[in-house]
């Protein structure tokens, strides 16, 4: 049966099932064979089970690699995986994400023959959408498509999915670590570089709030225009005022959505797409 719409994280999904086909083409032999599979396995009126599974011919993996892999960083140190390179965070990434959804991961592989992974995830069924109203009335679109935003995120799993909500609707993503890294890339560019600033209000080396004050400061031509959102976990009155205090524009709370994020952006940049 075909469930023209379902209730989920779609940003979580495209980053799951590329960071899987990703490594299975990354792992693969010369003229190998990547089988991708979706099945419905389980339903009821509200909510179905998906079941992607990516089955390769790669160079698969060791019995011990395998009770590693979900550790950050694990990358198996001998053999021919060691000259594809990567950070080792894909996996663990994917994992989180996952579970996250409320979905199960597991894998079965053989080293030198290949491996299969399977993720199961739960997705609510939307029974209440009015399908002929968004056909005919006009809709107000938010686009960042070309907005060049500079990221400042400490935490890899935050800074790995907000970059990829950003770039899959067309922003140009600049990272930093740390407010000091921020601060830095920000006096470093050039006019027309940097668009709007999106600052995790928690960091190491200097806090969001440090580096949003220091940018304000600072001699930039656009040091006092340049939108600055804050990013924090923290949502109360007085966290609100001390971003606004430090010359911050916006408070975004954790975890983002990615539909306020992309409007927020849009906001502050003038980008607004309209379609009927």
């Amino acid at each position: 049966m075909i469930h023209e719409d379902l209730i989920g994280s779609p940003v979580h999904v495209k980053r799951v099932v590329m960071n899987i086909l990703t490594n299975a083409i990354k792992y693969n032999k010369n003229n190998g064979k990547i089988c991708i599979e979706f099945n419905e396995i389980q339903k009821n009126y509200n909510t179905i089970i998906i079941r992607f599974k990516c089955e390769d011919t790669g160079i698969g993996m060791s019995e011990s690699f395998q009770k590693t892999i979900y550790e950050p960083f694990a990358q198996e140190k001998a053999g021919a995986r060691t000259v594809y390179g990567g950070t080792g965070l894909g996996m663990p990434i994917t994992k989180s994400l996952v579970e996250k959804m409320g979905g199960t991961i597991s894998f079965e592989s053989e080293q030198g023959v290949g491996t299969t992974f399977y993720i199961e995830l739960p997705f609510q069924i939307d029974h209440n959408i009015k399908h002929e109203e968004l056909k005919t009335k006009e809709i107000k679109k938010a686009s960042i498509k070309g907005v060049n935003v500079l990221l400042a995120e400490d935490n890899e799993l935050n800074m790995e999915i907000a970059e990829f909500v950003l770039e899959s609707a067309g922003a140009n993503v600049i990272k930093a670590f740390n407010g000091k890294e921020a601060l830095e890339i920000f006096k470093e560019s050039k006019l027309g570089e940097i668009d709007i600033i999106l600052m995790d209000v928690m960091m190491p080396v200097m806090d969001g709030l440090e580096a949003a004050r220091y940018i304000r400061w600072s001699n930039k031509e656009n040091a006092r225009d340049i939108p600055i959102i804050a990013m924090t976990a923290n949502a109360f009155t007085e966290d609100r005022r001390r971003v606004l205090e430090a010359g911050m524009n916006e408070h975004l709370a954790k975890p983002l959505e990615s539909e306020v994020l992309i409007k927020t952006i849009a906001n502050y940049c003038g980008k607004v797409d309209h379609f009927k």
